[in-house]
């Protein structure tokens, strides 16, 4: 069932719950995502990265999304994550995404607002919604199972330059219009080797400001009790993405070095896709409090 971001989120927001947004890069991916929503009866946000258009291309994947979406047995919005023009924002739309993120959070605030009340009009005008994100979300060194550029707290002399100012959301919210916003405070993208270390009241003061559902980037590391913490100071959505697909590669791996199993690539996808399933369930528990 095809549904908006704004209707999973109000509501999130309304329960202190968050619903899990999980990246479908693979047939594997999706399926196991949508089978784990079915599972537990539960709402579930199912996402493109832009940053893997090296993977498969939105045209490419984006009415495979469509399809499991609209079939789902519970509500599903499909997302653009991390969207970094407009033409790319307008391109998930008209595929049927019901909700684009259009992420300016490195340019200036006031490029930042106006770049992103145009998307918000032109979301809004065909009935989606729209995230935008203020502050800088930490990159580790291991991203998607690849090397990559790094980034940590050790890299700013001013950690209130890069998180996220309440009040500075609230103008945000205030002149854009958008529907709920990624912030900074302390999470990190990829694999996280270290545990991190969390500003949460700092959530609990945007989310009083700005009074939009919050959008939680950067995961990893993070412990159960202080995502629950996170949720009940106003965290709505959680992008998952890196534990999941270390859950399916682990699986392959697992698959081919078992010389009982047939060497066949459909049963291997299989195992992948189950164990994806059930990791996508342990983070929705975790998410929805359940």
């Amino acid at each position: 069932m095809l549904v908006t971001l704004k209707e999973l989120l109000d509501q999130a927001k309304e329960e202190k719950k968050a619903v899990g947004a999980f990246n479908g890069t693979t047939l594997e991916a999706i399926r196991g995502i949508i089978q784990a929503a079915e599972e537990l009866d539960t709402p579930v946000i199912l996402q493109h990265a832009q940053s893997h258009d090296d993977m498969i291309d939105l045209e490419e994947i984006g009415p495979v999304m469509l399809y499991y979406a609209k079939r789902a047995k519970v509500p599903v919005a499909l997302h653009l994550d991390h969207g970094s023009t407009l033409e790319r924002c307008v391109q998930a739309l008209r595929l049927g995404f019901t909700s684009v993120m259009y992420d300016a959070s490195a340019k200036s605030f006031e490029e930042n607002v106006e770049e992103t009340k145009e998307i918000v009009k032109i979301a809004h005008a065909v009935g989606a919604s729209v995230e935008a994100e203020l502050g800088h979300i930490f990159t580790s060194e291991v991203v998607h199972g690849e090397g990559g550029d790094s980034d940590s707290k050790d890299d700013y002399e001013n950690l209130d330059d890069i998180y996220t100012d309440p009040q500075v959301a609230k103008e945000f919210v205030e002149k854009t219009g958008v529907d709920c916003l990624a912030v900074a405070f302390g999470t990190t993208h990829g694999v996280y080797l270290t545990e991190p270390k969390l500003d949460l009241p700092r959530v609990a003061r945007i989310g009083d400001a700005a009074n939009v559902p919050l959008v939680m980037h950067g995961g990893s590391g993070v412990s159960d009790e202080d995502y629950k913490v996170a949720i009940e100071n106003g965290i709505c959505k959680v992008n998952y993405y890196t534990y999941m697909n270390t859950a399916g590669g682990r699986a392959s791996k697992e698959y081919w070095e078992d010389e009982e199993k047939p060497l066949f690539y459909d049963s291997m996808s299989l195992a992948a896709t189950e164990a994806i399933k059930e990791d996508v369930k342990k983070a929705i528990k975790v998410f929805q409090k359940k």
